[in-house]
């Protein structure tokens, strides 16, 4: 029986910015890694929200009847890249021929359609929709987790989906069980 490898990446992971996160786009976030492999990585931030656009009014944008179960659809902010660009992170219960499918029951589609399915109540059960995302070249991420600029953590429901923004970054901390006040930047240099 051939021996298996482990990669190191963490597709499905979340990530955790550290306390002193010197960039500001990023301080106090937790990241959905949606991919991640040799070429880079890709994930959403889930824990900020995009302002000055509603869910009902990206759908007239794109001319679609927003319904009134739209109000209660919350428009993220998924990162710097891109930010004109729709992601829907969802449970995958729902999968169209580009949906990306990731980890542990979750899925990306970043598609007319998903908005579209979600306006008429037949998209996920669960789903966060975020303009833009979070990219990483080649080794960039690799290198930033080695200087100790992120935490990763095994992905639930709750941080994915959960609507308390607010305290999803110190939810995700607990889930490592330790005191947030304990990290330092210099953790691992000797």
């Amino acid at each position: 029986m051939p021996m298996q490898k482990t990669t190191g990446y963490l597709a499905g992971q979340i990530l955790i910015a550290m306390p002193r996160m010197e960039d500001e786009r990023f301080a106090r976030t937790v990241v959905y890694l949606c991919a991640h492999n040799a070429d880079g990585a890709m994930g959403i931030v889930v824990n900020r929200l995009f302002g000055g656009i509603t869910f009902p009014q990206l759908l007239g944008q794109l001319d679609i009847p927003a319904t009134p179960a739209c109000e209660q659809i919350r428009v993220h902010s998924g990162g710097p890249v891109e930010s004109g660009r729709g992601f829907v992170l969802h449970s995958d219960d729902y999968v169209q021929e580009n949906t990306m499918m990731v980890s542990g029951g979750v899925a990306l589609t970043a598609t007319v359609d998903v908005l579209r399915a979600i306006a008429e109540g037949a998209g996920p059960r669960q789903s966060l929709l975020a303009l833009g995302y979070a990219g990483w070249g080649s080794g960039q991420l690799d290198s930033e987790i080695r200087e100790n600029a992120w935490l990763n953590v095994p992905a639930d429901p709750d941080l994915l989906f959960g609507r308390d923004l607010e305290h999803k970054y110190e939810q995700a901390i607990h889930k490592l069980g330790i005191d947030v006040g304990l990290l330092s930047p210099d953790a691992g240099h000797a």
